[in-house]
């Protein structure tokens, strides 16, 4: 074999391989859920959340976390981790099922529950996919 014959057969091998990695990362990329919407509202109605906003009341009682995920490969599960300054309040598992799913959660409000807020959208492995910030007041 020639030195020649020998470098183009090491890059071919190399290209090859660096393919099989790229190609193999994207189809599990792939089979991930996309998150197209994240929100806190006061009520879901119809599939829809309403009365968005980034400050709720505590009058209101009642607020959800709204999540919209498409497309949805396979059946895979989501959590919206509610946290009250920095502390995990409430963890809530949600089954997301092909080929687009529309999921929430919602927590009733007390008094003691005044102060800012965040929900942590993670996958099943726990990875954050967005985060949602908002404050509870009089």
């Amino acid at each position: 074999m020639t030195i020649k014959y020998k470098s183009i057969l090491l890059f071919s091998v190399i290209f090859y391989i660096v393919f099989l990695l790229f190609s193999q990362a994207f189809s599990q990329d792939s089979k991930k859920p996309n998150l197209t919407e994240a929100v806190i509202c006061e009520v879901v109605k119809d599939r829809t959340p309403q009365n968005q906003a980034a400050v709720f009341s505590i009058s209101a009682g009642k607020i959800f976390c709204f999540t919209n995920f498409d497309p949805v490969p396979e059946k895979t599960v989501v959590y919206h981790n509610w946290f009250r300054t920095d502390i995990l309040n409430t963890k809530i598992k949600l089954v997301l099922n092909p080929p687009k799913w529309s999921t929430f959660s919602s927590i009733q409000l007390r008094e003691s529950d005044k102060g800012p807020w965040r929900v942590e959208v993670t996958d099943s492995e726990g990875n954050i996919l967005n985060t949602v910030r908002f404050s509870i007041t009089d």
